[in-house]
């Protein structure tokens, strides 16, 4: 029998869909700033940035778009992901960041460690009572396909792809996990917008110091007062050159890099530095973490540089909700028990980390984000802390991809030995 194809959705024009999810970004927004006394208890239990994934996701769910047949997603991705990254870069105190103390990093290891430790453990715990559901061989064995959500949990998608390409992971395995890791990664990012609108009754509890913080988000804010004024089209065509102009010498300098090495160095593949999308990441920081050294790059954000890179990362978080099928969690619902398990151990581990070194939640928000999110959705994670703490999201998820494979493939090995022969 020839292979069962997907039915088209009800709208394939990219046009489209491109209007409609803006249309939905633009009501989030204006519902979530409204006055009204409903709009004003919604908003208080349900974060306005995950209705940004969730009603692209029913939409998907429905079948009036999809997110693998559009191609907004590479556009938003490719493009607008590394022109976001310089635009929220670009405004950085590096020195203010640096202040923040050693608990940022120790939050951030904890993350990739939770993550490391709690895959094996899930294996094992569910093994006792459901052998079959952790079992499985050759391409379909379930451990090769967890260890991509590992790679997306500790790296982003550059190390998820490089997981299953080491790994042989059989494609229907592989897309019935990319349903585990999205959505129980974005129930995780829902209680963290939850934590964030009540930080400082959690931080009071921990008896937190957040006064490192308070003074990376003066800093920020001093700057944007100094340099604050109504732009104009040249400097709206000036911000939009240094980021799209980054983005471009990103993807130039990935075009020539990752074939080389991937040619000349093919081992390295397991540090994702043979992934182009690594590149462009990385270059795009970098090249913004530069240019908030020189005086007149940083006074970019007086016209808006962070609000436009904001833009562009919602506009991202809207097509990665196109990605997401809600009925997928009838498939094969045993593989979301053992994604639940594994973020639960993630979750005991920074809580109780942060406990013993007295770290503010934002440190545990943004060190797991960083980590499950990468550099898509930890900028968001910490601006719903404050916009000026987006740029120390960034910084650690570009950490993220550099451990992201190799993490994922000790992880990979652990499980292979938790799992049943």
């Amino acid at each position: 029998m020839p292979p069962e194809v997907a039915p088209l959705p009800l709208i394939t024009n990219d046009a489209v869909v491109l209007g409609i999810l803006f249309i939905i970004l633009a009501a989030v927004f204006v519902t979530s700033q409204s006055e009204r006394p409903f709009w004003k208890r919604f908003y208080g239990y349900v974060p306005a940035l995950l209705l940004c994934y969730f009603i692209p996701s029913l939409f998907s769910t429905a079948g009036i778009f999809s997110g693998d047949v559009s191609r907004l997603y590479f556009v938003a991705s490719q493009y607008l992901l590394p022109a976001s990254l310089v635009l929220l870069t670009v405004s950085i105190d590096l020195r203010s960041i640096m202040r923040l103390g050693p608990k940022a990093v120790i939050m951030f290891l904890g993350g990739t460690a939770g993550v490391m430790i709690g895959g094996p453990v899930a294996v094992l715990l569910i093994s006792y009572f459901n052998p079959a559901l952790v079992g499985g061989v050759g391409p379909d064995a379930v451990w090769r396909g967890l260890a991509t959500i590992a790679g997306s949990w500790i790296g982003g998608g550059a190390n998820q792809t490089a997981m299953k390409e080491i790994f042989g992971v059989s494609d229907n395995l592989f897309s019935a996990l990319i349903a585990v890791d999205v959505l129980v990664a974005n129930v995780w990012m829902a209680c963290l917008l939850f934590a964030a609108a009540r930080a400082k009754r959690i931080d009071a509890w921990l008896g937190a110091d957040t006064s490192a913080i308070a003074v990376v988000k003066q800093k920020v804010e001093e700057l944007q007062a100094r340099s604050a004024r109504i732009p104009s089209l040249t400097d709206l065509m000036v911000l939009l050159a240094v980021g799209f102009g980054i983005t471009a010498l990103g993807h130039v300098i990935a075009d020539v890099v990752a074939p080389f090495i991937e040619a000349r160095a093919p081992q390295l593949e397991q540090f994702s530095l043979t992934s182009k999308f690594f590149w462009i990441v990385v270059v795009a920081t970098t090249a913004g973490l530069i240019l908030s050294a020189w005086p007149r790059a940083r006074a970019l954000e007086g016209v808006g540089a962070s609000r436009i890179g904001s833009a562009f990362l919602y506009v991202l978080v809207a097509t990665i909700g196109m990605k997401m099928n809600l009925l997928a969690i009838f498939a094969q619902p045993g593989l979301f028990l053992i994604g639940a398990v594994w973020m639960l151990v993630h979750i005991t581990i920074m809580l109780t980390l942060a406990y013993f070194i007295k770290a503010p939640v934002f440190f545990v928000a943004v060190g797991s984000q960083a980590n499950i999110g990468g550099a898509a959705s930890a900028p968001v994670v910490a601006s719903a802390f404050h916009p000026a703490l987006a740029p120390v999201g960034v910084l650690l998820a570009v950490l993220g991809y550099a451990l992201g494979t190799y993490g994922a493939w000790i992880c990979a090995m652990l499980m292979r030995a938790a799992a049943p022969m």
